[in-house]
């Protein structure tokens, strides 16, 4: 009989526990809290945190998506004031923010205000979103969490333990969103493209100088972004972050963009270009914030500025939530009607905005450690400045937006990211001729240091000709009107500061696979110049202006080999094509 009562007491209060999730209360306390803001959680203490946080509230759910390079899955939690997680019904009307943490991390800043974010909302002490869901990934970079101890941020004032910036494979994780060497990468972008975000949030700390705020924002570059969506994040949204905080008493200014000097006579925004998460989020219209909080300055008040952050950005995006998405919408269809595509920022000299800025002095010692001179900043001397701050820039290329790339189906990586990024592609269901531009590379520059696993190409310049060219079917077609398009840009063409040619993608077409025996080849130059009086003629001259060439035989024959029909057609050529109809 005891056995019958209690086996129905434990299934009614099953039952009970079922309808009502805070019955049985869990812990949601946090290591920063219980250690007075010294220490950070652990990945996992940050997981089964979420993980009780979303047993206890409805407004809570916790999910995870694809695989990291460290094995373990990408988690990422929502919090929806109406407990509605079906993404495609929330973008509808309104607003998903996404909070990337922990990229980097032993900059764990994010880690623990983004915990303290979500609970304070879910329990109420914060006044419920109507027309904002927010969504975070609590730890991006998991292999390098896992990686824990106490010595590599060397510069930084707490807390005790963190990760290592480096992930499972040491890649830098805030280089790879292009190139996506790393599961994580590709994780993130199916997590991105599921919930769509509007605004976008990576939480960062930094030190390449010392002045006196604990907030530094990095907003993307809002001439790159262009149009009315770069003009509201460059006059309202960022001035109005400035001054909500401002209000709160916190100074905060733009991320200071130098190393190891006084920065007094101002710096330049640093540029997002695609391989930075903003960048990335960036080329699907995302409004992207990188909140950089000073790594001298002690922890909690690090991570409490970030919360309050974030807390601002969140407010500003409840009252502007509809224009936002109205924006994004316009950009994109502005973006699918233009007949060219700017590209690879620089500094525009010719304008800046003037910032009062808030540093300390800097005296130049003889250092005790190498008996030369050294930095010292002085704390005991604040200023005030009026410094100017370089954040206009202008594109240095422009090129005609094809209707269609086209793509032959073995370059299987290309086509995997173009998937993983949610870009339409059409199969060639039979052979086809199609009249295609063709890009040769005429020239570059390679990297002599390793860069993130990559010799990293640059100033990439091509030829342009027109062939008819056959292609197989199971080749692909990328229309380029669509909602990617910035990506395919910023991608495709190989001129691009990210682009998957100057990220050695192709490399395979820069190196000659067939050649030449001089001994053979000197016989039939010799009747190839023969039957075309024109190259002879270019040749003589070519010889009676260049010495070196002149002096070269090797050089010469190389020359004629390589106009003549023996020489392959694969070298040098970009084997992405494309159609353009566009007008």
């Amino acid at each position: 009989m005891k056995n019958i009562l209690l086996c129905l007491f434990l299934l009614l209060y099953g039952c009970q526990l079922s309808e009502n999730k805070t019955v049985l209360p869990l812990d949601l306390s946090t290591r920063y809290e219980l250690s007075n803001g010294t220490e950070t959680g652990t990945y996992y203490e940050v997981i089964q945190f979420y993980r009780n946080l979303a047993t206890s509230y409805p407004t809570i759910a916790i999910d995870s998506m694809g695989t990291t390079d460290s094995g373990k899955p990408l988690h990422y939690i929502t919090y929806s004031p109406k407990a509605n997680f079906n993404y495609n019904e929330l973008s509808k009307d309104q607003a998903i923010v996404l909070i990337n943490n922990g990229i980097h991390p032993g900059e764990s800043d994010g880690i623990d205000a983004t915990m303290l974010l979500f609970r304070d909302l879910a329990q109420g002490k914060l006044a419920a979103l109507k027309n904002t869901v927010l969504v975070t990934i609590p730890i991006y970079n998991v292999g390098g969490s896992l990686n824990r101890n106490t010595a590599t941020r060397t510069n930084q004032n707490g807390p005790k333990a963190y990760g290592f910036r480096g992930n499972a494979r040491n890649y830098d994780l805030n280089r790879d969103f292009v190139k996506s060497d790393s599961e994580n990468a590709k994780a993130f972008a199916k997590v991105f493209h599921t919930i769509t975000p509007d605004v976008f949030v990576d939480n960062h700390v930094s030190n390449g100088a010392d002045y006196q705020y604990t907030l530094t924002h990095l907003f993307t570059q809002h001439n790159k972004l262009g149009g009315e969506l770069g003009a509201y994040l460059h006059n309202k949204m960022t001035p109005t972050l400035e001054q909500n905080l401002i209000t709160k008493n916190w100074d905060i200014t733009p991320y200071v963009n130098v190393f190891n000097t006084v920065p007094d006579h101002g710096f330049t925004q640093f540029l997002d270009t695609p391989r930075y998460s903003t960048g990335y989020t960036s080329l699907f219209n995302t409004l992207g914030l990188m909140v950089e909080t000073h790594m001298l300055k002690p922890y909690p008040q690090r991570v409490e500025g970030t919360y309050e952050v974030m807390k601002s950005l969140i407010d500003i995006t409840e009252t502007d939530y509809a224009y936002i998405k109205d924006l994004r919408k316009k950009t994109i269809n502005s973006l699918k009607r233009s007949s060219t595509y700017r590209f690879n920022w620089v500094v525009d000299t010719s304008k800046h905005t003037t910032l009062q800025f808030k540093g300390y002095e800097g005296e130049i010692k003889k250092s005790a450690v190498t008996g030369l001179q050294r930095l010292k900043y002085n704390r005991d001397k604040p200023f005030t400045k009026e410094v100017a701050y370089n954040n206009y820039f202008k594109p240095t290329h422009e090129v005609r937006i094809p209707s269609y790339y086209v793509i032959p189906q073995g370059w299987h990586r290309v086509l995997s990211l173009l998937k993983t990024n949610n870009i339409e592609l059409t199969v060639l269901k039979k052979d086809t001729i199609l009249e295609v531009e063709r890009y040769k590379i005429d020239e570059f520059k390679t990297r002599t240091r390793p860069y993130e696993g990559h010799y990293v190409h640059y100033n990439t310049t091509v030829i342009t000709d027109t062939i008819k060219n056959r292609f197989r079917a199971g080749d692909v077609m990328v229309p380029t009107n669509q909602n990617g398009i910035r990506y395919i840009m910023e991608t495709l063409e190989p001129s691009a500061t990210d682009s998957f040619f100057n990220w050695n993608f192709f490399d395979t077409i820069l190196q000659q696979k067939e050649g030449f025996s001089p001994y053979v080849w000197e016989d039939k130059a010799l009747e190839l110049l023969e039957k075309n009086p024109g190259l002879q003629a270019e040749f003589e001259i070519r010889k009676s202006e260049d010495e070196a060439f002149k002096n070269n035989w090797y050089a010469q024959l190389d020359w004629l080999h390589k106009r003549s029909e023996n020489y392959e057609k694969a070298h040098l050529h970009y084997p992405i094509y494309r159609i353009s109809e566009k007008e």
